[in-house]
């Protein structure tokens, strides 16, 4: 009697575990890739030249005053 209930208790686990279900593709959702866009603009540098060339302006004009 114990090896029919061992039996039936084995063949109850192979039978769960093959009507667990079919091979199916994992579901992976995409990676999402944030890309910052760069300006085609140089403000970022132009600005600085143009104030160090007034100053450098400035500065001239300050010591020569018969040329400016």
């Amino acid at each position: 009697m114990k090896k029919v209930m061992l039996v039936a208790a084995v063949a109850a686990l192979a039978a769960t575990a093959a009507q667990a279900g079919a091979l199916v593709d994992p579901i992976v959702e995409p990676e999402i890739i944030v890309e910052q866009s760069s300006s085609s603009s140089n403000a970022g540098i132009i600005v600085p030249l143009i104030f160090l060339a007034l100053v450098g302006v400035g500065v001239f004009c300050a010591v020569n005053t018969t040329i400016c």
